[in-house]
């Protein structure tokens, strides 16, 4: 298949823009600055080897009016994208969608089709490269937290598999109004790779652990045909299979995190492979970051997990920092110290927090001796 990533460590600007419970819109692109300074931002970030980043377009600002796009958002930084040489995986929908439309209709599938092929038609005439996209982000994330516990938007409580099924519709059209304009687009689905053991003893407690546990694979599944056929989905509907891991994203049923070295953690490069055989499609590490000083030994932890699913056979596409820059909290606005680099400060420069560049650029280094090992071998 044609286009792949240009590196192999990339990273990921927060573009994050539903509404909270108090009416907010979130604009994480602007509130980062990274609306203002994509060009600097870009620049930095090719500085230190990442010559592939995920970014989003703001679909609530493109389309203020039905069917009526405005680039004038989106444009400069597809631009500085392109001049400086980077190449972006567009997200297309990062849980924010335009107030005219009704997230349970079947116009809300297609005014996202539609626009989505007006933006692969805007970025085929901008540029001559593949183009990647993320039609829509964390498809399972939002179900459950739009439409099973009300916590973001559409705020709305135990219609959880409802709201999946149509965000994988809502994906689904996007693929193929963007393959009618641009056959070549490569796609990632980012979803979040999580582990979940049951905390009592006992065949029920385990067995619903268990479901929960598969219920991470029901996006993918949906998109590639295997359950609910009737959705439209096939195998051509999965590209790259993007996962999502964070510190937290192993638990107990119903209770509280498991931590990273306990005997029911499991080995992230398990995960990795359990994923990798289940599709037989390459895997991305799509998002993956931790806060504060446990930034560069998550990193540290994470590669050597990744270095372990490739030696055994698992194609790994790439492992993307995420978010690349500190953000403001969703609910609280605090400056969540997650990033390889700071806020934006005079002229919009960003300071790098240094014990994570150092683990970046000694992974870097890793990564490159053993893909030479590895072609050598192959030759």
């Amino acid at each position: 298949m044609q286009g792949g990533l240009r590196s192999f460590f990339l990273g990921g600007f927060e573009c994050a823009s539903q509404r909270r419970r108090d009416g907010t819109r979130l604009d994480l692109l602007a509130s980062t600055g990274h609306e203002r300074f994509a060009e600097q931002d870009y620049a930095q970030a090719r500085a230190h080897g990442l010559r592939t980043v995920r970014d989003g377009v703001r679909w609530h600002l493109v389309e203020t009016d039905p069917d009526v796009y405005r680039w004038s958002s989106w444009l400069p930084m597809l631009r500085a994208a392109q001049a400086g040489g980077m190449q972006v995986i567009w997200d297309l929908c990062h849980y924010g969608w335009p107030q005219h439309l009704d997230i349970w209709s079947a116009s809300f599938v297609e005014h996202f089709a539609r626009y989505s092929r007006a933006a692969a038609q805007l970025v085929k005439d901008e540029t001559d490269t593949v183009p990647f996209f993320c039609p829509v982000n964390e498809m399972s994330f939002w179900a459950w937290a739009g439409g099973e516990v009300a916590r973001m938007n559409p705020f709305t409580a135990e219609r959880g598999n409802d709201l999946k099924r149509q965000l994988v519709r809502a994906y689904l059209a996007s693929v193929d109004a963007i393959r009618s304009v641009e056959p070549r687009a490569r796609f990632i689905v980012s979803e979040p790779l999580i582990h979940v053991v049951g905390g009592a003893v006992g065949p029920g407690e385990q067995s619903s652990a268990e479901s929960y546990r598969l219920a991470q694979f029901q996006a993918h599944d949906m998109l590639s045909g295997r359950v609910e056929p009737e959705l439209g989905g096939g195998r051509e509907y999965l590209d790259i299979v993007g996962v999502n891991i964070y510190p937290d994203n192993q638990w107990y049923l119903n209770g509280s995190t498991i931590p990273l070295g306990h005997h029911a953690y499991r080995p992230l490069h398990e995960m990795l492979l359990e994923v990798w055989e289940r599709y037989d499609r390459p895997v991305l590490l799509s998002e993956t970051g931790s806060e504060g000083t446990a930034r560069p030994y998550w990193l540290h932890h994470v590669c050597a997990e990744v270095l372990q699913a490739m030696q055994h056979d698992a194609v790994i596409e790439g492992i993307c920092l995420y978010p690349l820059a500190d953000y403001h909290g969703w609910d609280d606005d605090r400056i969540c110290h997650a990033g390889l680099f700071s806020l934006p400060g005079v002229e919009g420069r960003r300071i790098p927090y240094a014990p994570l560049l150092e683990e970046l650029k000694r992974q870097q280094a890793l990564f490159s001796r053993a893909g030479r090992a590895r072609d050598k071998q192959a030759g």
